[in-house]
């Protein structure tokens, strides 16, 4: 399943979708749009639930395209050798789904690392490294380390696409289907949530 979403296209993508994420709230409080923003909508609490929406609905849309696109692609060539995967094969649904959803997860957690930091090359470095750079620091031989690890966007995204099941004689301790799920519902509402806060209760 790699062959349709390969693993640096898409570690490119989370990086893309996660600093335009960030740019969405941190470019208003470098121009100072935010306090005509404050202005026009006094209930601070409200402009980040909107900002959310529309990111997500975009980076959807974009995720959707980039992997169908992927998917189609490579299924036509791989069609060519006699090795085509079917998307009624188990598996393949979740896989496509789930690449889809990446963008706006990634995207959603760059706004909230976006109005928690507030700048942007800060921002976009912090985004890289807890999207990208941290997960591979954690070793799935250990269980605090494999748990941790499994709590990241990057792995639960590698686990749903994954379309075989886990060695069960290997000694790595494995994310599972349910738990790359909940991450990917996770991190994007805490993100929002931790947004709404800060811009509820910090001066602009």
């Amino acid at each position: 399943m790699f062959v349709a979403f390969p693993a640096a296209g898409y570690m490119t993508l989370m990086l893309v979708a996660g600093s335009v994420g960030a740019l969405t709230v941190v470019s208003e409080y470098n121009s100072g749009m935010i306090r005509t923003t404050t202005v026009a909508v006094p209930a601070r609490g409200a402009v980040v639930p909107a900002k959310a929406v529309v990111t997500a609905a975009l980076w959807t849309a974009v995720g959707t395209v980039i992997s169908t696109g992927g998917f189609l692609i490579s299924q036509a060539i791989l069609n060519g050798q006699q090795a085509g995967v079917p998307l009624t094969r188990p598996g393949a649904l979740r896989a496509l789904m789930a690449s889809a959803l990446l963008a706006p997860v990634c995207a959603l957690i760059g706004l909230g690392l976006g109005a928690l930091i507030r700048h942007g090359a800060t921002t976009m470095v912090t985004s890289a490294f807890t999207l990208v750079m941290l997960p591979p620091i954690f070793s799935q031989s250990a269980r605090w380390s494999a748990a941790t690890s499994h709590a990241m966007p990057v792995t639960a995204w590698k686990r749903l696409v994954q379309n075989w099941a886990p060695d069960p004689h290997s000694l790595a301790y494995s994310a599972t289907v349910p738990g790359s799920w909940a991450v990917y519902a996770l991190w994007p509402l805490i993100a929002v949530v931790l947004a709404v806060l800060v811009v509820r209760h910090r001066d602009v």
